[in-house]
């Protein structure tokens, strides 16, 4: 909470204020469930917060050998049958990197231009590195921070994965921007929302979003996107829709 001093937060948790400074400067090591819960409990994280609280001090209590299992770096074929029978909706698979592993047809025509970058498609990437983005998200300096502070709780939970870390050193070294977000150490989990495009090919929509972990492949999300029905988003939707499967599509195919 902003604004409490040491000793209140100390005090509110139930531990002293020797220990709780430990605990600010990051010598989490040891430290049980229950005082994590107390000092989340007096700081009122979210629950975004309490998450990343708690994977900081497992990573400290278990160090790299306590990593756990690897992100898969593909989807399994019944994922990508699951994501083309999603028919009206855009969707796509993800990895702790923000990496899109996989898409169905319209997922792949709503995000072309983050297809038409260099190497892996990459949302982050894109947002912070590609100047067509801030056209692109209509409330971009909103998802640029949202960008940032999910790859800030995916570091936490993946501290030892050397890919993610690589794209944090490329996003410090060649945006100011991303550096001044990172640096803010915001953490928040993207599960559901409201986000603003400006399509190159069909202009402004507001699609509704709800991304699901998927539960055999640890560290992959399904994030899909749908128009409200009736509303100028959805025939906009719509139209995307039919330039994306339309023989002679001049959009941007996910590169094999």
């Amino acid at each position: 909470m902003k604004g409490l001093r040491r000793e209140e937060v100390a005090l509110l948790a139930g531990v002293s204020v020797e220990y709780y400074v430990r605990l600010e400067r990051g010598n989490l090591g040891g430290a049980s469930q229950s005082v994590l819960d107390a000092v989340a409990n007096a700081l009122q994280l979210d629950e975004a917060e309490r998450a990343h609280l708690h994977d900081l001090a497992r990573t400290a209590a278990t160090g790299p050998s306590g990593a756990g299992r690897q992100t898969r770096p593909t989807v399994r074929p019944p994922v990508q049958w699951l994501l083309d029978s999603m028919s009206g909706t855009a969707a796509y698979v993800r990895n702790a990197r923000i990496d899109i592993l996989a898409t169905n047809t319209l997922g792949r025509a709503l995000y072309a231009p983050v297809f038409e970058m260099p190497g892996k498609p990459n949302v982050a990437r894109f947002v912070f590195l590609d100047p067509r983005s801030q056209d692109f998200f209509i409330e971009w300096p909103k998802v640029a921070g949202e960008s940032a502070a999910l790859l800030r709780t995916l570091a936490g939970e993946n501290p030892y994965d050397q890919g993610l870390t690589a794209l944090v050193g490329e996003l410090s070294t060649r945006s100011e921007l991303f550096r001044t977000l990172w640096a803010a150490h915001d953490v928040r989990q993207h599960r559901t929302g409201l986000k603003r495009f400006h399509h190159p090919l069909v202009g402004e929509m507001t699609l509704s979003y709800e991304s699901m972990a998927l539960t055999a492949d640890p560290g992959l999300r399904l994030n899909a996107y749908v128009a409200e029905p009736a509303s100028p988003s959805a025939e906009a939707f719509s139209m995307l829709a039919s330039w994306a499967t339309a023989p002679a599509s001049n959009l941007v195919a996910v590169a094999e």
